[in-house]
């Protein structure tokens, strides 16, 4: 899946660039979109008053989505996503600093497919990075979104 793109939403500077690097490595031709808030977040998804259209779709792949950011939350970024036909398909990964169960179990009824606690150690944040865009860029297939759109 190297073509396509994977969007992370992170508020976190210090995790943007660890998380850009690590997804470099692990798949040099896949583009990354860096967002710092969930109100962007679904401005891109779903057009917005700066951002326009939904064009942006047709080429991602998958969404890092952190749980905790400004503006509105990952949890309910992920809702938003998953109620709209346009993006309920989209892989979407819940990354967080924090080890709460209660985040956990609601990013899985909310229909996340996978949830992901950010390593403290570096070494090992880049080892979850690289491993995450391995199997998320070059193993998962996802349907091309014109396609979802016919059926």
């Amino acid at each position: 899946m190297d073509e396509y793109s994977i969007l992370v939403v992170d508020d976190n500077p210090d995790d943007q660039v660890l998380t850009v690097r690590a997804l470099k490595n692990a798949s040099k031709n896949s583009p990354v979109i860096v967002l710092e808030d969930g109100q962007e977040a679904l401005d891109f998804l779903f057009g917005g008053e700066n951002k326009g259209s939904r064009s942006n779709l047709d080429s991602l792949g998958v969404i890092l989505l952190d749980v905790k950011l400004p503006r509105i939350n990952g949890l309910e970024v992920l809702k938003h996503i998953r109620s709209s036909p346009l993006t309920n398909w989209m892989p979407v990964i819940m990354i967080s600093s924090s080890d709460e169960p209660s985040e956990l179990v609601e990013a899985y009824r909310l229909g996340a497919n996978s949830y992901i606690t950010k390593a403290i150690d570096y070494l090992e944040f880049m080892d979850q990075m690289t491993l995450l865009a391995r199997y998320w860029l070059t193993v998962n297939k996802v349907p091309e979104s014109g396609t979802v759109r016919e059926l």
